[in-house]
């Protein structure tokens, strides 16, 4: 295991950006690339290491950045004799098998409001190695005692926010608040500032009087739609910690698109299955 890769995936972790792992992890006759050959690839397509070198690091390159791009991993094999159909322009011999790995970026959550459904919440994200920090007007809703376990607690006003924390360290952005005037604020900020997943917490009724405020300020119909409100899956939630349960699990599925639609695709062919069978 080379001690380089370990060291800047641990970073790329750390930072909470996603990357990809290529991996040798069978091979067949003369390669360059032996088994355990690894190359990181990260989401501007710099790389470190290496899987061989020449046209197929090329092409493991090309299929790296299309998995950072679908957030979907796979398996693909690669025939290094050029003299056979299909096979890369390499006069080797042999043959590899390389799994490309999608490693999303580790989530990062700011929580604007220290209230019930963000403390039920910093319950559950350390559970999932989920970072977060809790931002909010009033010292004791965000404070080290409330929420020991958050990487920030700042007390600040919304106008201030985004001159507290840096937006762009932050994969998502749940606004919680108490103050239906406030969270608009923020999330008017939000729509200038934070370049990432922006969540509301709202009934209809507070997400069409938010929505509303926000059009009057100048936000276009595409800057809205940016923002999930209400945010979370669609479970019946009602208490904050069924709240919480319903957020965590729409973040989780968000970062396994591929895998979401193999569920969804299998579950439509059983759906199917039942719709077609005929009755005894």
């Amino acid at each position: 295991m080379d001690r380089r890769l370990t060291r800047e995936a641990l970073r790329l972790m750390e930072a909470h950006q996603p990357f990809v792992r290529a991996t040798v992890v069978r091979s067949s006759g003369s390669v360059p690339g032996k088994v355990g050959a690894a190359m990181l690839v990260r989401s501007d397509g710099s790389t470190v290491g290496t899987v061989g070198g020449a046209a197929l690091e090329e092409r493991v390159k090309d299929l790296a950045r299309a998995s950072l791009r679908t957030r979907a991993s796979d398996l693909h094999h690669f025939d290094l004799r050029n003299w056979v159909e299909g096979g890369l322009p390499s006069l080797c011999g042999g043959s590899v098998d390389i799994s490309i790995e999608y490693v999303a970026a580790r989530p990062n959550l700011l929580l604007w409001g220290g209230g019930h459904v963000a403390a039920a919440l910093a319950r559950l994200l350390p559970t999932l190695e989920y970072d977060y920090s809790v931002a909010d007007d009033r010292p004791e809703w965000a404070s080290a005692d409330r929420f020991p376990e958050a990487e920030r607690c700042v007390v600040v006003e919304p106008a201030q926010l985004f001159g507290a924390v840096a937006a762009e360290s932050f994969t998502h952005l749940f606004v919680l608040g108490y103050d239906a005037a406030k969270d608009t604020d923020v999330l008017d900020l939000a729509l200038h500032r934070f370049p990432n997943e922006i969540g509301l917490i709202a009934s209809q009724a507070k997400r069409a009087h938010v929505f509303a405020e926000l059009r009057r300020r100048g936000a276009s119909e595409a800057a809205l739609r940016r923002i999930r409100a209400p945010v979370g899956l669609p479970i019946g939630a009602e208490t904050p910690e069924e709240i919480a349960v319903s957020i965590v699990a729409e973040i989780v599925q968000a970062l396994h698109p591929s895998r979401t639609a193999k569920r969804s695709d299998a579950s439509s062919e059983v759906n199917a299955q039942h719709v077609a069978a005929p009755s005894p």
